[in-house]
């Protein structure tokens, strides 16, 4: 079964998409959503609704991509393209779970670099395996 068609930056040839390219999108919105709650639910057990609410909301660093042209593309990697993307700013994450007031949103945006993180992982794969079509 042929995957969709994927419209390519101008000049390029058509792409035709896998089925796992296909499924990247949705397990990495899955991702988005069960990786906090896993991590709520054992780092943070006597509250894990809240840390999970909390860690939800930290998806709002991804208001950051309206500052890229165009805001949305699936083959781009944000980490390290994004402002709130970068590697400061992730290492600054990682030093804010040293502060107690804040951990929890610490917590959720390092889960939210390592959900797009595996999703750059994913994209390199993809990219590199023999017998892409167009690719």
């Amino acid at each position: 079964m042929p995957g969709r068609r994927n419209l390519p930056p101008q000049g390029a040839p058509w792409v035709t998409l896998s089925p796992m390219e296909e499924l990247r999108p949705i397990v990495h919105m899955v991702i988005h959503v069960l990786a906090p709650g896993a991590v709520a639910g054992t780092a943070f057990r006597e509250r894990w609704k809240w840390a999970w609410g909390l860690m939800l909301a930290t998806m709002l660093v991804d208001l950051d991509h309206l500052l890229a042209d165009p805001i949305y593309d699936p083959d781009r990697c944000g980490i390290g393209f994004h402002p709130l993307h970068s590697y400061p700013a992730i290492v600054g994450y990682a030093l804010l779970l040293l502060v107690p007031a804040v951990r929890i949103v610490a917590a959720g945006l390092l889960v939210h670099m390592a959900a797009d993180g595996l999703d750059c992982v994913w994209q390199q794969y993809a990219a590199a395996s023999p017998g892409r079509a167009g690719g």
